[in-house]
């Protein structure tokens, strides 16, 4: 049996192929998974609706899911869909983010755990098991780029057709994470109009629905004045003293420097900070304590003063 998935971190579109293949029977060793349906066309006809487990009312989808096909159906055994499928809430998880990796093997892995859970409940408590720790990788590299898509992404503003500010924003993930992303940008800029665009597949709030489409996008050639205060702003907090260049990187990976404007002072800062970080010791401390200090002294020597 094969199954042609766009592959784009869908859940949905995974599961139902998944549930078609062991209501069936079918060992994940007689499953093959391709990434791009369109290449084959099998499944190009009569597209079923989207289903997108976990997106939420109000989310609109571009694309559509997993498509059902006679020629598929036709494999299935007599009992297909009668029996019922249960799996615990933590496969489906870390199913759900393991599918947003980008590695090819990874609706196989999921597909084999899924087809070993169904003989050992307690499969995914055994750590040392090689299809575990690699889906555990997987999950932990997909969270990783999702946290640093909260952190990286960087807007610009856009003329408005109406009364709300419009932003537009790219980024580069390296996994299919757009969709599991958008609710955190929702939630946080509920107040205007954004666009994410991403080679994998885009998201968009306009104050009423939030859109997704797993289409690339291309990146759009914009920049405005936000960019020099990014610049300002780092160049501001950075620490020459506390430098530590390999923890520094693991926070900012350089493969995110390309689309944040402030990571064009990184090299130079870098370069710079020992000679900064001497003439920070020539110049000696300067006589900067907060004012509300020198009150805060005076209140205490005032109390001493006063049980005296």
């Amino acid at each position: 049996m094969r199954f042609e998935l766009r592959g784009r971190g869908d859940f949905a579109e995974w599961r139902n192929a998944a549930r078609e293949a062991l209501r069936a029977g079918v060992s994940p060793r007689e499953v093959e998974w391709g990434g791009q349906g369109r290449e084959t066309g099998l499944f190009d006809e009569a597209p079923s609706p989207l289903r997108g487990e976990g997106r939420g009312e109000g989310v609109k989808h571009g694309v559509s899911n997993f498509p059902s096909h006679p020629a598929l159906r036709s494999t299935l055994s007599p009992q297909a869909g009668r029996e019922k499928i249960t799996v615990n809430s933590s496969f489906i998880e870390l199913s759900k983010s393991v599918i947003c990796h980008c590695d090819p093997r990874r609706f196989d892995l999921c597909y084999r755990l899924l087809w070993r859970l169904q003989r050992d409940k307690h499969l995914l408590d055994v750590v040392t098991d090689p299809d575990v720790a690699l889906a555990r990788a997987f999950a932990k590299s997909v969270g990783r780029d999702t946290h640093k898509m909260k952190a990286f992404v960087r807007f610009r503003e856009v003329p408005a057709k109406g009364p709300r500010r419009a932003f537009v924003a790219w980024f580069e993930p390296e996994h299919f994470i757009v969709a599991r992303a958008a609710g955190f940008f929702q939630r946080r800029f509920n107040d205007m109009d954004w666009l994410i665009a991403t080679p994998k597949g885009s998201a968009a709030w306009d104050g009423k629905d939030l859109r997704l489409s797993d289409e690339p996008a291309h990146k759009p050639d914009i920049t405005d004045e936000t960019d020099d205060l990014w610049r300002i702003y780092f160049a501001h907090i950075f620490n020459p003293a506390r430098l530590k260049v390999q923890a520094m990187q693991s926070e900012m990976p350089k493969k995110y420097w390309k689309n944040l404007p402030e990571a064009e002072l990184i090299p130079d800062l870098i370069r710079n900070a020992e000679q900064r970080v001497r003439d920070m010791a020539e110049r000696g401390a300067s006589d900067t304590a907060p004012k509300f200090h020198e009150r805060l002294q005076e209140k205490l020597q005032g109390r001493a003063a006063h049980r005296t």
